[in-house]
């Protein structure tokens, strides 16, 4: 069976999967590395033709550890109880390579459902259609939004949640992953905190939310707006995927509408150590740090007034743990706020900034 899209939460914890990831990972398979990173599935093998025989703890040693295998095939071959084929590739544009389709019609074969976050809808891929009503699978297309969306009402504000929006100087800086630290920092304080996922990494980890950038962009504000009311009163702290960049030449209307349609108490500003330019639009450089404070509390403030109160920068390209703390007490004074590289260190100092700024 294919995919409706329905509004309800997904079974994602005991599910056995692989991830295939084909001659991205690690450097562009953020959505694998968000999804073992931070998902309650039991992934079995990651699949990538480049990489095969090596372990993924040889290129990420701080996720749970699995084999690179270079097919479904032999994924199956390790694991007989597989459930799932994750696709954990982001391209821009989030096209679908028919290098892939074997892999994909290998697990539909296999009795198990095909978990995608591209654009390309699987479920409206003929060949993928026919073979999952025949086997009776799921293809959970992730970035396929439900359809009786509408505008924002501008009541966001109104839940009894605190609302947290992490925002970027460019799109791929961690924004995702930056929201899934304060959170569980939050809940290791004992803090009642909700997470709002916006795209297809965050949505595949919790099982549920609106893929804002495949929204008609009347409707994304809107979209936004409607997940932050459904858990809005259920939580006392909530953290908001924020996606792209207000400066980005292509992704900075959903930046725009996630601004606006959260309605945040507070923001955190993501960055990249060492970028310098817009990521696949290279003559587009970055403005100044301290530019983006700026721009994004003028851009929130007609709507709702809000702040820049933590960084978090991704040091990920830096070798020692030296020079990126320098790195990161030279951000935090660049935009003149707290910040850290919570994945190499920790959270806890953004965490401090975010609950004294929301409580302001």
């Amino acid at each position: 069976m294919t995919d409706d899209s329905d509004r309800g939460t997904r079974r994602i914890s005991d599910r056995t999967i692989a991830i295939l990831a084909h001659e991205k990972f690690p450097e562009r398979a953020k959505t694998a590395i968000g999804v073992m990173r931070y998902g309650d599935y039991d992934v079995a093998a990651v699949i990538d033709r480049d990489t095969a025989g090596d372990r993924v703890t040889d290129h990420v040693p701080d996720l749970e550890d699995a084999p690179i295998v270079d097919s479904f095939e032999a994924a199956r071959d390790l694991e007989s109880d597989l459930d799932a084929l994750l696709i954990g590739i982001a391209p821009i544009g989030g096209g679908f390579d028919e290098s892939w389709r074997p892999d994909v019609t290998a697990a539909i074969e296999a009795g198990c459902d095909v978990i995608s976050g591209l654009h390309y809808f699987l479920s409206a891929d003929e060949q993928f259609s026919v073979l999952a009503e025949e086997t009776g699978v799921d293809l959970w297309d992730v970035r396929k939004p439900h359809d009786d969306l509408t505008v924002s009402e501008g009541i966001a504000a109104e839940v009894g949640a605190d609302v947290v929006l992490t925002v970027g100087t460019d799109c791929s800086v961690g924004k995702m992953t930056v929201s899934q630290e304060l959170l569980g920092a939050a809940r290791e304080r004992g803090i009642d905190a909700g997470f709002v996922p916006t795209g297809q990494t965050g949505i595949m980890i919790s099982g549920w939310g609106n893929p804002v950038d495949r929204v008609i962009s009347d409707f994304t504000a809107g979209a936004v707006e409607e997940m932050i009311l459904e858990i809005g009163d259920e939580h006392d702290l909530l953290f908001v995927e924020g996606q792209g960049s207000i400066v980005h030449p292509a992704y900075s209307g959903v930046t725009c509408s996630i601004l606006h349609g959260a309605m945040a108490d507070a923001l955190v500003l993501c960055h990249a150590s060492g970028r310098d330019a817009v990521h696949g639009y290279e003559s587009f450089p970055l403005p100044p740090l301290p530019e983006y404070v700026d721009l994004y509390e003028s851009l929130a403030e007609p709507v709702h007034a809000t702040s820049v109160v933590a960084g978090a920068l991704n040091t990920s390209e830096i070798d020692g743990d030296v020079d990126a703390r320098e790195a990161v007490a030279e951000y935090s004074e660049a935009i003149g706020v707290p910040a850290t590289d919570p994945v190499r260190f920790d959270a806890d100092g953004a965490l401090d900034a975010v609950l004294e700024g929301v409580d302001r």
